[in-house]
């Protein structure tokens, strides 16, 4: 159990990844959302090249029907191996195939039921034990260059309690939102969560921190998400039973907010996904100069949008 004053720092993370991707149909349906590609690597390898870059190297995946695919691309594939070793050109490929493979020690667990992000979580509690984890969500990307994940853990293993990230958003679109109401601590970028509110209209949002993809967790997470009701669709939320440990009376809080002024890539949607894949290309040293020159040209070729009785010049 984790508790102010006490250093426990998480040592696992869990992904959860059983959702069904609607939003990406029919492309989802037969590929997992989180094998989608962003640039050349699946949506997932992000995300477990993030928690092993914050000293993770034990990741519980929470997978669902119909997503052998994602073990499969942590596995070891040795007739491509032994293809690619047989090749002196393809060294660095090869390299990326077996990176895939040997970053961090992989596990997999079903969630049977999908009742929502909550129950993904408590899927989790066997392999974690009562000691703090991470958790992160697929459809939240952060750059490689920014620490996020890190700084929760260090923030976590000193305040104890609960860590979530927050991002500030412009305020006419904290409605998408679930949205933290805060106490400033002795820290500018740490803040102390009074309550969570889930989708706020504008003028009755407590602030302008939105809850993004990353949480660090204490154990006791596992006992409030037991009394946590269903809510809407029968599903049962994360951040209700966050709400739970930021009463004052608690056990397993407090719970605190990290404000993230980093680069962070949302593939939630398909218009998000595509600009992620692009901004993630221009910043890459192998194809950013040629990928930028072309996408300049493109983007200059291109009329003004809205008029569509007017031909698009090649």
């Amino acid at each position: 159990m984790s508790r102010p004053g006490v250093t426990v720092r998480a040592r696992k993370a869990v992904i959860p990844a059983a959702g069904l991707g609607t939003r990406f149909l029919p492309a989802t349906k037969a590929t997992p959302k989180e094998m989608l590609p962003v640039v050349d690597k699946p949506a997932i390898q992000y995300v477990v090249e993030e928690a092993v870059r914050a000293g993770i190297d034990d990741v519980l995946v929470i997978t669902g029907r119909n997503k052998p695919s994602l073990e499969d691309h942590f596995d070891r594939a040795y007739e491509l191996e032994d293809k690619l070793e047989g090749d002196e050109g393809k060294r660095d490929l090869l390299d990326r195939v077996r990176d895939s493979t040997e970053m961090a020690e992989l596990h997999f667990v079903r969630q049977k039921d999908p009742r929502g992000l909550g129950h993904a979580v408590a899927c989790a509690a066997a392999h974690v034990g009562r000691e703090p984890f991470a958790v992160l969500l697929g459809d939240d990307l952060i750059d490689e260059r920014d620490e996020l994940l890190s700084r929760m853990i260090d923030v976590q293993a000193e305040r104890g309690g609960c860590v979530i990230a927050l991002l500030e958003v412009p305020l006419d679109t904290i409605s998408l939102y679930g949205c933290a109401s805060v106490e400033p601590t002795d820290d500018d970028d740490v803040v102390r969560i009074t309550a969570l509110v889930e989708k706020p209209p504008q003028d009755e949002a407590p602030s302008n921190l939105a809850i993004i993809g990353r949480y660090v967790l204490s154990p006791e997470i596992f006992d409030a998400l037991a009394e946590t009701p269903p809510g809407r669709g029968g599903e049962i939320q994360v951040t209700d039973a966050i709400a739970r440990l930021a009463q004052p009376d608690a056990t397993g809080g407090p719970v605190h907010g990290l404000v993230f002024r980093g680069r962070r890539y949302d593939t939630g949607d398909k218009a998000d996904y595509l600009r992620s894949i692009v901004q993630l290309a221009c910043d890459r040293a192998d194809l950013g100069p040629e990928f930028r020159s072309w996408l300049a040209e493109f983007a200059a070729t291109r009329l003004p949008l809205g008029d569509p009785d007017v031909p698009i010049r090649p």
